[in-house]
């Protein structure tokens, strides 16, 4: 029974080695030309003609030009400043984002509740607090609803609109 074994395990261990021996042969095969092949690519790309200028070209140019010699600068809709907004245009493109959904206790438009305890403060305190920002346990603003760009009367206006929408 022993010998069974044994020669079970030498036929195993011979049949693994001849598996990996025709593997080894293979590979060594199938990579032993592989310098020349690739020699030979090098070959094409390198070759002069207008292929290569085509390959090398730049993908963009920068203009230096001295600030005399431009043109006229174009004026573009970013640059120029936004015309005042009122109140319900900046509570749909900034506001709404928070005080839709109540995200970091904004009290919702429209919810009597959560907006009384605030009204009651005054609205110079809610201005304050929009322009300023608050950080606390009740919640947290960013300064100006989290939009630089806008200004103080346009942030008073949104607070105006939310205030009327809740009372």
């Amino acid at each position: 029974m022993a010998d069974k074994s044994y020669a079970t395990n030498v036929w195993t261990i011979l049949g693994i080695s001849v598996v990996l021996m025709l593997f080894i042969f293979l590979l060594v095969g199938h990579h032993y030309r592989m310098p020349d092949r690739v020699r030979m690519d090098r070959r094409v790309l390198l070759s002069t003609g207008p292929s290569v200028a085509e390959r090398i070209k730049p993908v963009a140019q920068a203009d230096v030009a001295p600030a005399e010699a431009k043109r006229e600068p174009v004026k573009s809709a970013a640059a120029a400043p936004p015309s005042s907004r009122n109140g319900q245009q900046v509570y749909q493109t900034t506001c709404v984002a928070c005080h839709d959904a109540g995200i970091a206790g904004a009290p919702k438009l429209g919810d009597k509740g959560q907006w009384a305890k605030h009204i009651a403060k005054g609205l110079d305190t809610l201005y304050a607090s929009a322009l300023n920002g608050i950080q606390g346990g009740a919640g947290a603003m960013p300064p100006k609803g989290g939009n630089p760009a806008l200004s103080n009367a346009e942030v008073r206006a949104a607070v105006d609109y939310m205030v009327a929408r809740s009372k």
